[in-house]
């Protein structure tokens, strides 16, 4: 293999890096050992991890003859070995490669292993669009790498991204204990509800500032769907075809009724599958970033227990699935949605949710009031249609600033 071999690669490399902008950087960019030999990053589709490498480099490596990026989906790897290409790399100098898309090739967790351990003065970040096949990867990474997960933005972010303005993330204690302070320092800023409602239907992807209008975004929402369950979950489990019509099928079910309280024997015959086959599509989904499984103990991906209700994946995904959206709903899909990416979230025996096992919220309308949870210690309400709080009283939106 010479330069001419992969002079392909160097363009599209080229012509990546001059268009990102640096402007906006998700909030992972910064909670990244950038130093560390092996980075993992994985998430959904569509979230900004190519962005997030582009950027990184363009940032960081003024030297172009040390750094190497390239995507597994591109054509050029029909024809061409990735390893071929890492030794060319590693003997012209190159010190660090970043790969897009890993997923893309067949078993990329064997590849990965292979280039750590035969080119030890070589640094590897790698992303992949599916967090099912990188979670199932048949070889062990875990003492090499360093693994991180980059989830769909958060309400704050949003507001960064819109030019509102530059909010920093708060911790749940924080929120909890602050809440007024912050809010009322935002408040004077901006008009937040305006900016939330708008954000529900349009605003958990990078993509939709793409978007000529919330139709279009919708649109290429239910395309990103249609890859997940076509192509990655064959991928990541030895199902046929017949299975991922199911999937398929079992959302469609699952999207006008959330959050819905699953019969399982009901949805099984439905489905015309077996009550197992049906959890196991069920938590496929969930570990896609499609649906939301609450369940009463923490989630055990290898031990399979009926959910007590089911979420669609965020607020976007109830406007891009269904033609009628239940505001209480997507009230709730928004707070799960962001707390699960702070800690565990399960389901309580009062309330709607428990976080880390430990703060209760209850979920509503800003006439809500504390008959469903009172008297029970660490509980809180997360209400709608306000901007600002009082005590234990928390205006919804602030749930999205958590990261």
């Amino acid at each position: 293999m010479d330069y001419q071999d992969i002079l392909p690669l160097v363009n599209q490399f080229n012509n990546k890096l001059m268009t990102v902008d640096l402007t906006f950087k998700r909030y992972l960019h910064h909670k990244i050992n950038w130093k560390a030999r092996l980075i993992g990053i994985k998430g959904a589709r569509g979230v900004g991890k190519s962005t997030l490498l582009l950027q990184h480099i363009k940032e960081n490596f003024l030297d172009a003859q040390k750094v190497f990026y390239a995507s597994l989906d591109d054509l050029w790897f029909r024809a061409h070995d990735l390893m071929e290409l890492v030794e060319y790399l590693y003997t012209h100098g190159f010190t660090h490669l970043f790969l897009d898309e890993v997923h893309k090739l067949n078993d990329w967790s064997r590849y990965i292993k292979n280039i750590y351990d035969s080119y030890p003065q070589l640094h590897i970040v790698y992303t992949g669009s599916s967090m099912l096949e990188i979670d199932h990867s048949k070889v062990d990474l875990s003492r090499r790498q360093m693994l991180y997960t980059l989830r769909d933005l958060s309400f704050r972010e949003y507001l960064e991204l819109e030019g509102v303005g530059v909010f920093p993330a708060v911790s749940v204690e924080e929120l909890l204990g602050s809440h007024l302070a912050i809010a009322m320092d935002m408040v004077s800023h901006t008009r937040v509800l305006q900016h939330f409602d708008r954000y529900l239907q349009m605003g958990c992807y990078p993509f939709y500032k793409e978007s000529i209008s919330m139709d279009d975004y919708h649109s290429r929402l239910r395309e990103v769907v249609n890859v997940v369950v076509e192509s990655d979950m064959p991928a990541v489990e030895d199902i046929t075809y017949a299975t991922v019509q199911k999937a398929k099928q079992l959302l469609m079910v699952i999207a006008p009724n959330v959050p819905l309280q699953p019969n399982i024997s009901r949805l099984s015959q439905e489905l015309e599958v077996t009550p197992s086959q049906c959890l196991k599509i069920l938590y496929l989904l969930d570990r896609a970033g499609l649906l939301l499984l609450l369940t009463k103990e923490q989630k055990d991906y290898k031990h399979l227990a009926k959910p007590g209700k089911i979420f669609l994946g965020d607020g976007n995904l109830m406007y891009a699935l269904s033609s009628t959206v239940n505001l209480g709903t997507c009230r709730e899909t928004f707070f799960a949605n962001q707390l699960s990416a702070i800690g565990q979230l399960t389901m309580p025996e009062k309330g709607d949710f428990l976080l880390d096992g430990k703060y209760l919220f209850e979920v509503g309308g800003s006439s809500k009031d504390f008959r469903q949870i009172a008297n029970i210690p660490d509980s809180y309400l997360a209400v709608d249609d306000v901007e600002i709080g009082h005590l234990n009283r928390i205006p919804l939106w602030m749930f999205g600033m958590l990261y």
